[in-house]
């Protein structure tokens, strides 16, 4: 605390800083459980014959944040790995990871792309197919890691030079390939539209997550909420820091006020007794006055310095050794005064 109570410089960061992180956190939280929420209020939709005359009882043919599980098949061509043989999918992405050695810094270089694909029942007696539409748009993508190597990195003596003065050491390359392959079991919550004869999954307009998962509903459900409950142990955890940090500041804040309040008390008390002093007896009384109490009269005599300067009461409670108040020489003897 600095003077006049107020909080020091630091202390005001610190609550600042708790506070702006609490309230980050919670907003993270609110909005995951908003998800979560969202999520489990999803309407589930079957992947079969009754799906078209569901959509077209629907307002606008439309559902707005549906649950469905197919199976991933292509509509035309489809997508081949550049590294693994008869792999193909119908989403791909590469990836180019750079490792150094200074603080851990990576590179990222990725390439993504896709050709359209339905989702279908997994019997696919039912000849019902659902578009999906802008799959690289989800916040969760079940991409299949089908390829992985890290390739290190081969340097020349100057090379080595060079990294050694810019402090900057190359340890390699990782590449990644991933794919969505055809006959993968997806999960997909979204917007569920019949736009003239085809049935489309979409982005939903709601600000709600769009999901291309390969986890089922109930899986995904569960990772939601155990995140929902991650942010929101955060939020109380910080929380409590940053109740604990206003109590303290709010506690000295206090213990200062109590110590002010104090010693106006003392300073009131004594301007009273000199007030008592000086009205009832005259400067006579003030001038013979105890000068560890004020209240009461000199009623002693120190010896050897031989100064009268306390009343028999304050002389009893000077510590040990008893010196006197005036010259600070020990006391071999009190004579008492006597005013007649």
């Amino acid at each position: 605390m600095e003077g006049g109570g107020r909080p020091s410089a630091a202390q005001a960061v610190l609550l600042a800083a708790s506070s702006a992180i609490t309230a980050l956190l919670y907003s993270i939280y609110r909005q995951k459980a908003r998800v979560a929420r969202g999520l489990e209020g999803a309407r589930k939709v079957r992947l079969d014959g009754d799906l078209r005359a569901v959509l077209l009882e629907a307002p606008g043919r439309c559902v707005p944040y549906a649950v469905i599980e197919g199976v991933v098949r292509s509509v035309k061509d489809t997508l081949s790995s550049q590294f693994v043989e008869n792999c193909k999918g119908v989403v791909q992405r590469l990836t180019l990871q750079e490792h150094k050695m200074v603080w851990n810094r990576t590179t990222h270089l990725w390439y993504n792309q896709h050709h359209p694909f339905d989702l279908v029942p997994a019997e696919d007696s039912a000849g019902v197919t659902v578009r999906v539409m802008k799959p690289l748009d989800a916040a969760e993508l079940g991409l299949e890691t089908v390829y992985e190597k890290f390739h290190p990195s081969v340097q020349s003596f100057t090379d080595v030079i060079g990294h050694y003065i810019s402090g900057e050491r190359p340890k390699g390359i990782q590449e990644t390939e991933q794919m969505l392959k055809v006959g993968t079991a997806l999960t997909g919550v979204g917007e569920l539209v019949l736009d003239n004869a085809t049935i489309k999954l979409q982005p939903p307009k709601q600000g709600m997550p769009y999901y291309l998962s390969s986890l089922d509903f109930e899986s995904l459900l569960q990772k939601q909420e155990s995140s929902v409950r991650f942010w929101k142990i955060l939020t109380v955890v910080f929380g409590f820091a940053t109740c604990a940090v206003l109590f303290f500041l709010l506690r000295k804040q206090y213990r200062h006020h109590r110590e002010r309040q104090h010693l106006r008390q003392m300073q009131e008390e004594f301007r009273q007794a000199q007030e008592r002093l000086t009205g009832t007896e005259g400067g006579e009384v003030l001038k013979n006055a105890c000068v560890v109490c004020l209240s009461s009269t000199k009623s002693c005599v120190f010896l050897e310095c031989g100064h009268v300067c306390s009343c028999h009461e304050c002389y009893q409670a000077l510590p040990k050794p008893k010196k006197c108040p005036i010259c600070r020489q020990g006391i071999t003897r009190v004579v008492p005064l006597y005013n007649s």
